[in-house]
C-alpha cells in the first residue's frame, strides 16, 4: 500500500504568514498612535507640553483690535497689534466661503476636524516623493491661530526640541484641537472663526480689515474675483501681494477661481472672463497717519492707556468698543479749513522770508546756530552720538550726508535729495496750528486738529503744547473787574500806565500801534479793540492774583505767573484749556471740563464704563452774560473779528469773538463763541522765533481767525448739524446793571428818560482813580 504524500507550495504557506503580520503591524501601531495621541493630549511626564485647557476652547481668545467711534458712530480709527476686527457669517458673502473650501478644504462640511482622505494624499507624497498639496484642514488651521500651538509656552516639553519628532508632536496637537473644535462648535461657527483670524498681510488680520485693506469695502460687498484675491492671500501674504506682486496675484486668482469652477460654485464661462480681468485695488493700510482725527486719537489713546490698565484690559488686545463726543462731519470740516488756510499762509510765509531763515531776534536778526542747536534735540542726533561715541566729525558727516527722502509739501509729498539738516531747516519753515471746537453745555468736544500733517508733525497743538495767549487772555481779566464791581461801559482813558514791580524796574505796556490816543473807552469798546493800556489800568486796580484766581477758576491748568504782563497774555497756556474756560461765558457761568470719551464698551457690547464730565460753578450767570455782551464787540464795527467774520466770511448771526497776537507775531489765536458751539485756533512757528515779521501780517485776525471763517461757513451749510445761529439767551434773572450805555449817568447809575436826553448832549466826566 502507497501513502500519498501531501505537497504543500511555499506561496499558501507564507502569504498568510505575511498577512497576519502586517495585520499585526497595523493594530499595534495603531494601539501605539492612539496611546502616542494619549500620551499628547495628557502631556505624559512633561514629554510634549501642555494643551489649551477647556476653558481656553470654551472662550478662544485671539486679539482684537479697539475701536473709537465719533459721536455719529463712525470708524474714527483702531487701536491695536494685530489689525483685526471680528465679522458675524451673515456678514460674509457665498462666493467668498466657497472660493475657500474650493481652495482649501474641499470636505470641510464633511470630515470632524481631520481630513482622512488629504492625510494619506500628503503621507502617499512622502513616501513616493510626490507631493501635492498640504493635509491641513479649516479647523486645523483654526486651532493653530486660536490657540497658537506652536508657541514656547505649550510646547517646553522635552521631546519638542527632537529634530522632525518635534513637529510631528506640534501637528499632533492641532489635530486634537480640531477635533474638539469640531465637537464643541457648529461648522458656520469654525468658518467664521477660520476667516476672523487668518493672516493676508499689509497688517490685515481678519476678512474684515482684509477687505477694508485691499479694496475698501465690507466683506459682503466683495465680488468673486476680489474674494478669490483675497483667499489667493492666504497661501503667501506676501509673495501673492495684489499691491507689491501683482502678476503673482493675479495668477494665484485665478487658481482660485478654476477651483471653484472644478467644484460647480462658478460657471466656466464667467471664469473666462474674470481670468483676462486685471486685479482692482482701492489699497489703504490702517494706521495713525491716515484717517480722520489722528492727532486726537493719539491724545485719547494716553488717556485710555491709563484706563484699560488700572480696569485690567488690553487697549490693543481686548476689541474694546470706545465712543467718543467727536463729530465726524464737523471734524472734516475742521481738517478742511485747516488745510486750505494754512497751505495759503505757508505760501505767504515762503515769500516773505525768501531767501532768509525765518529763526531771528527781537530784531528779526537771524539767529545764529539755531539750526545745529536744534538738531542736537533730535532723535538722530542721540542715536549718532551713541554709535560715534560723541565724535563730532563722524556726526557731522552723517547729519549733512544727502540722501533721498519724502518730504511733506501742501501739494503732497514729494521725494527729494536732503541730509537730515537740510531736513530739519526745512520743516522748521512751516506754520503749525491748533484747532478745537467744543459743545460748552456738554464740554463735548467736536473737532480737533493738533498740526498740519500728522505723519511729518506729531506735535499736538491742542493739548500738548503751550503757547503765549496775547490777547485772547483778556476776557479773564475783564471777568474779574466785573466780579469786582466794574461794568461794561465803564469808562476809562487809554493812556500809559506804568506799574512798579517787585526788582524796582516799572512795566509800561504800549498799544499794538505804539499810540495812546487819549480818548475814553468804554470796558467793552476796549475789549473789542483790544486796547493794551486799558488792560493795564485794570490789572493795577485789581492785582495779578486776583487775575490768577479768575483764570484758574474757569480752567485755566498751566502754571500762570503773577505779574502785571499776565493781562496781556505772557504765560502758556494750552489751546484745550483756552477752549473750555471760554466755554463758561456761554454756558451761564458753569466750567465743564473739555471732555472726549462718553462710554466704553467691551467687545461683546456690554457697557464697562459710562463718562460724565466735571462741572463747577465758576461765575455768576450775571456776569458770564455781560462777559458775552462785550464780546460780541468784536465782532460788531470797529471790533478786531468785524471786518473778517461779518465780510470776508459772510457770517451774520451772533457771535462773540477775541483775537490775539504776541509780541513779534510769534503767535496767532481766535476764540468765536455761537451759543452752542466754542471754537478755538491758534497758528504759529514751531519755535517762538520763527514768525512773520510785520504784525499787518502777523496778527491772530490775518493766521488764525480765517479757519474759524471758514469752518464755521463749512458747519452752517450742512442742514444736518444743530449748530445754533440764534442770538445769545439772556438770564432769566433781571441785570443789575444797564448794558446800553447811553443810559448811564457819570456815578454808572441808570437814568429815567429825561435824564438820558441830557445825557447824550453832554460828554460824561467819570474818575478813573475811584475805587468802585
Amino acid at each position: 500500500m502507497t501513502t500519498r504524500q501531501k505537497t504543500i507550495t511555499p506561496e499558501k504557506t507564507v502569504f498568510p504568514k505575511v498577512i497576519t503580520t502586517l495585520w499585526l503591524l497595523f493594530a499595534g501601531g495603531f494601539v501605539a498612535f492612539i496611546i502616542y495621541v494619549y500620551a499628547v493630549s495628557v502631556n505624559f511626564l512633561n514629554l510634549f507640553g501642555e494643551l489649551p485647557n477647556l476653558r481656553t476652547l470654551e472662550n478662544p481668545k485671539s486679539e482684537l483690535a479697539s475701536e473709537l467711534y465719533s459721536a455719529d458712530n463712525k470708524l474714527l480709527g483702531k487701536y491695536f497689534r494685530e489689525n483685526r476686527s471680528p465679522v458675524d457669517y451673515e456678514e460674509l458673502p457665498e462666493n467668498l466661503i466657497n472660493a475657500l473650501v474650493a481652495t482649501e478644504d474641499i470636505r470641510f462640511e464633511e470630515h470632524s476636524g481631520i481630513d482622512a482622505e488629504a492625510m494619506a494624499r500628503v503621507a502617499a507624497g512622502i513616501l513616493t516623493g510626490n507631493r501635492k498639496g498640504g493635509g491641513s484642514t479649516l479647523t486645523q488651521q483654526v486651532a493653530k491661530n486660536l490657540f497658537d500651538t506652536r508657541s514656547d509656552e505649550l510646547n517646553n516639553g522635552v521631546l519638542n526640541d527632537v529634530p522632525g519628532l518635534g513637529m510631528l508632536i506640534l501637528k499632533t496637537k492641532e489635530w486634537i484641537m480640531a477635533v474638539k473644535l469640531e465637537r464643541n462648535y457648529t461648522k458656520r461657527e469654525i468658518m467664521t472663526m477660520y476667516l476672523n483670524t487668518v493672516d493676508f498681510g499689509s497688517n490685515a488680520f481678519g476678512i474684515k480689515v482684509a477687505a477694508r485693506t485691499f479694496f475698501n469695502k465690507k466683506p459682503e460687498d466683495l465680488q468673486v474675483q476680489e474674494s478669490a484675491v483675497l483667499v489667493g492671500l492666504l497661501k503667501a501674504p506676501t509673495a501673492f501681494s495684489p499691491k507689491f506682486n501683482p502678476e503673482n496675484s493675479k495668477g494665484r486668482r485665478n487658481v482660485v477661481l478654476s477651483q471653484m469652477v472644478k467644484y460647480g460654485y462658478l460657471p466656466e464661462e464667467e471664469y473666462n472672463q474674470l481670468k483676462e480681468k486685471d486685479i482692482k485695488l482701492d489699497y489703504r493700510v490702517e494706521n495713525q497717519n491716515i484717517g480722520l482725527a489722528p492727532y486726537f486719537r493719539t491724545e485719547a489713546a494716553k488717556f485710555l492707556l491709563q484706563w484699560a490698565r488700572e480696569n485690567g484690559y488690553d487697549l490693543y488686545a481686548d476689541g474694546l468698543k470706545i465712543y467718543t463726543t467727536i463729530d465726524s462731519r464737523m471734524q472734516e470740516y475742521a481738517e478742511q479749513a485747516v488745510a486750505k488756510h494754512m497751505a495759503a499762509q505757508q505760501k505767504l510765509f515762503f515769500e516773505h522770508w525768501k531767501g532768509r531763515n525765518p529763526w531771528v531776534d527781537r530784531n528779526n536778526k537771524e539767529i545764529k546756530g539755531f539750526a545745529e542747536q536744534a538738531i542736537k534735540r533730535s532723535d538722530r542726533y542721540r542715536k549718532l552720538n551713541e554709535r560715534f561715541d560723541g565724535n563730532q566729525d563722524s556726526i557731522n558727516y552723517y547729519l549733512n550726508k544727502k540722501i533721498p527722502m519724502k518730504v511733506f509739501t501742501w501739494n503732497g509729498e514729494e521725494e527729494r535729495m536732503m541730509s537730515p539738516m537740510d531736513s530739519l531747516k526745512y520743516y522748521k519753515h512751516f506754520l503749525q496750528t491748533g484747532f478745537m471746537a467744543m459743545e460748552p453745555q456738554t464740554g463735548h468736544i467736536k473737532a480737533w486738529v493738533g498740526g498740519i500733517n500728522y505723519k511729518h508733525f506729531k506735535y499736538d497743538h491742542v493739548k500738548q503744547g503751550a503757547r503765549q495767549p496775547g490777547s485772547t487772555f483778556k476776557p479773564f481779566l475783564y471777568t474779574a473787574a466785573i466780579e469786582n464791581g466794574y461794568y461794561p461801559c465803564y469808562e476809562v482813558i487809554d493812556a500809559q500806565v506804568c506799574i512798579p514791580l517787585p526788582d524796582g524796574n516799572m512795566w509800561c505796556p504800549n498799544n499794538a500801534d505804539n499810540k495812546f490816543s487819549g480818548e475814553k473807552f468804554t470796558l467793552r469798546k476796549a475789549l473789542a479793540e483790544s486796547v493794551n493800556a486799558i488792560s493795564a489800568f485794570l490789572v493795577n486796580k485789581l492785582g495779578a492774583e486776583t487775575l490768577v484766581k479768575t483764570a484758574k477758576r474757569m480752567g485755566i491748568s498751566t502754571p500762570l505767573d503773577p505779574t502785571p504782563s499776565l493781562a496781556l497774555g505772557t504765560s502758556d497756556v494750552t489751546l484745550f484749556d483756552m477752549v473750555g474756560a471760554y466755554g463758561t461765558f456761554v454756558n451761564g457761568g458753569t466750567w465743564v471740563e473739555p471732555n472726549y470719551i462718553t462710554r466704553i464698551e467691551d467687545k461683546h457690547g456690554n457697557v464697562l464704563k459710562v463718562f460724565a464730565p466735571k462741572t463747577v460753578e465758576a461765575l455768576s450767570e450775571e456776569t458770564a452774560y455781560m462777559m458775552v455782551y462785550m464780546l460780541k464787540a468784536a465782532a460788531e464795527p470797529g471790533g478786531t473779528a468785524y471786518y473778517g467774520l461779518r465780510h470776508r466770511n459772510g457770517l451774520k448771526n451772533e457771535i462773540a469773538a477775541k483775537t490775539g497776537t504776541t509780541q513779534n507775531q510769534s503767535d496767532g489765536w481766535f476764540m468765536g463763541l455761537t451759543p452752542n458751539l466754542v471754537t478755538g485756533t491758534w497758528v504759529g512757528g514751531e519755535d517762538r522765533s520763527i514768525h512773520f515779521r510785520t504784525i499787518a501780517l502777523g496778527q491772530g485776525n490775518k493766521t488764525a481767525m480765517p479757519i474759524y471763517g471758514d469752518f464755521m461757513q463749512r458747519v452752517y451749510a450742512d442742514k444736518t448739524l444743530d449748530v445754533s445761529k440764534d442770538a445769545f439767551p439772556k438770564p432769566l434773572t433781571p441785570l443789575s446793571v444797564e448794558l446800553d450805555c447811553a443810559k448811564y449817568n457819570s456815578s454808572g447809575v441808570p437814568m429815567d428818560s429825561a435824564q438820558q436826553d441830557e445825557f447824550l448832549l453832554m460828554p460824561t466826566e467819570i474818575d478813573l482813580d475811584a475805587e468802585i
